[in-house]
């Protein structure tokens, strides 16, 4: 607003800036008031030229609404400033220290003046005293004399080259204090990200800012929020999350990977335009750290457990190929292959999916360092879908393998006839069924009613499909004709060799397990370590648990009150 002023309507600027800044030291929300007084005929020019640029579809609308706007936005008058308080929502602080701990990144873009979003995020604990804070701000006396200037185009270039030794200034600090294991805070006006978001420039800005612990963006515009997001999500590689409340906030929350709107008092656009809404920020720990953490952890593991299933079924297949010399003769029947992934074990992976907690809302929400196991990618890693590809592999290798050497020789009905190629297939396949089905009983850490349907529903099921199947015509059947009823199940030989197949192919992920569980835990296999002993109350267990955290907390009041312990200790040492 300033710089839109009248020479002759600056009367009282520099008294109200004081006051601003007054205002702002106090953590109000300040707006500054001033008019023009234009005859209809400018007004009527204006209006024509404004609803032109707002009928634009291209992609310089933007820009021409702004262009049109500042021509009228002109030689004002001051009239004065206003302040209001616009407190915290309760819980905020909180919030944003259990986001801190889970390792998300916490940028603030705001429209207010830098020293009210310093206040802001001094409530926040995303500034605490004594944390290093690299400022960009280029209005240096120099700078705003170039300004006063007509020459527009010297006090531009004099504004980009203060941000880019400011930046530079910033990357050394940043260098050192990393070395120094310190936090740092990077706080930036909406002039400077002006020529920071230019091509030339936004690298570097970039750099500099993911490597603080936190960072506000003042002053800043709607475009200029939407940019910021635009340059994080495009430039880092990182999913970015925007939450607003306003319709300032829209175009931030259409560029981020995920919008959350905020409805409230400040109106409904900023629902409208996002993804998900809520009523106040600080229900995002719940959807993020519960929800978050839930939703990733049973997309992992259905998909890696869909790959493990197939490849358990499709082995015992190719390895019987071998066996045949390729003769191209299948093992199983035709229908037993078209119904494996409907009927027989698709549903239990459908029920992971949907169902399964490792921890519960309560320990998500007391461990928060549980939900860096997402960002650090530890349950959808290539390590860990290699891992379940091999248990695939062994599962169908010790399934073949078992079968082929178990019966290729030895009498299996009473009048002692070897199987056939109808039995070892039906044998095959319930040995399939039976591992597949355990090894999701294995994985699942909370059951319901309906997994436990689903997983020995599954099981039983085939054995139903099996005998009334079997008990069509031969010309339907074919090779499952009354396999089941008068070969399968009178032969103890089935039975014990289905219950020693598998023994043996849940063994060794049985032992991986116990193994790890016991020497190499991650992070919510300690959760529920600490679960079942009922020590999740115990501060002392609680404390060590946090201390396995996969990344350091560097913003929040638990970080601050970590830094407040860490210098006292220091100070008690040097004297």
């Amino acid at each position: 607003m300033f710089e839109r002023l009248a020479k002759s309507g600056q009367e009282f600027a520099e008294q109200t800036k004081e006051h601003i800044a007054e205002y702002a030291d106090a953590g109000l929300r300040t707006l500054v008031i001033a008019y023009r007084e234009i005859d209809e005929q400018e007004y009527v020019e204006f209006n024509e030229q404004f609803t032109e640029a707002k009928n634009l579809v291209s992609a310089d609308r933007e820009e021409m609404i702004e262009e049109v706007a500042g021509k009228i936005e002109r030689d004002l008058i001051l009239l004065g400033a206003t302040a209001v308080e616009d407190k915290l929502q309760n819980g905020v602080p909180e919030c944003i220290d259990k986001l801190a701990q889970a390792g998300i990144k916490i940028w603030v873009l705001t429209g207010d003046k830098m020293e009210t979003a310093i206040n802001i995020g001094f409530a926040c604990s995303l500034l605490r005293q004594g944390m290093k804070q690299i400022v960009i701000n280029p209005e240096t006396p120099e700078n705003k004399a170039l300004e006063k200037s007509d020459d527009k185009s010297a006090a531009a270039a004099a504004f980009k080259a203060s941000v880019l030794q400011q930046i530079a200034e910033g990357k050394r600090l940043l260098s050192s204090s990393t070395k120094n294991s310190e936090a740092v805070a990077l706080i930036v006006d909406g002039k400077s990200l002006t020529y920071a978001l230019e091509d030339d420039v936004k690298d570097n800005f970039l750099e500099l800012a993911i490597g603080c612990a936190s960072v506000i963006c003042c002053r800043s515009s709607p475009k200029q929020k939407a940019l910021v997001t635009r340059l994080v999500k495009s430039k880092s590689g990182s999913t970015t999350l925007a939450i607003g409340d306003g319709a300032n906030d829209v175009g931030m929350l259409q560029e981020a990977d995920i919008g959350v709107g905020i409805s409230g008092v400040e109106g409904m656009q900023a629902v409208m335009s996002s993804d998900i809404a809520i009523a106040q920020f600080r229900f995002l720990e719940r959807l993020l750290l519960v929800h978050g953490h839930w939703c990733y952890r049973r997309i992992s593991s259905m998909i890696c457990y869909f790959f493990y299933k197939n490849i358990a079924f499709g082995f015992t297949i190719f390895f019987y190929e071998i066996y045949a010399s390729f003769s191209g003769q299948a093992v199983y029947n035709d229908w037993f292959l078209s119904l494996y992934n409907v009927f027989f074990t698709s549903l239990p992976v459908i029920a992971l999916g949907v169902f399964d907690q490792d921890v519960s809302s309560r320990l998500c929400l007391k461990f928060p360092p549980l939900y860096q196991e997402g960002i650090q990618n530890v349950l959808f890693s290539w390590l860990r879908i290699l891992a379940w590809l091999f248990n695939g592999v062994l599962s169908a290798t010790i399934i073949f393998f078992f079968c082929i050497r178990a019966m290729q020789h030895q009498a299996f009905r009473k009048g002692g006839e070897v199987v056939g190629l109808e039995i070892l297939g039906a044998t095959m396949y319930t040995c399939v069924v039976w591992v597949v089905n355990c090894q999701m009983a294995l994985s699942i850490s909370y059951f319901t009613y309906i997994q436990h349907l689903f997983i020995w529903g599954g099981i039983v099921f085939w054995y139903i499909f099996l005998i009334a199947y079997g008990a069509m015509e031969p010309d339907i059947s074919t090779s499952a004709y009354q396999v089941f009823i008068e070969a399968c199940a009178p032969s103890g030989l089935y039975w014990l060799l289905t219950l020693l197949v598998l023994i043996a192919s849940l063994l060794p992920y049985f032992a991986y397990s116990a193994i790890q569980m016991r020497f190499f835990p991650l992070y919510h296999q300690m959760i529920q370590w600490i679960r079942s002993d009922g020590q999740t109350d115990d501060p002392e267990y609680c404390h060590i648990v946090r201390q396995r955290s996969l990344s350091h907390t560097t913003v929040g009041y638990t970080a601050r009150f970590e830094a407040k312990s860490k210098s006292s200790k220091e100070r008690a040492r040097d004297h």
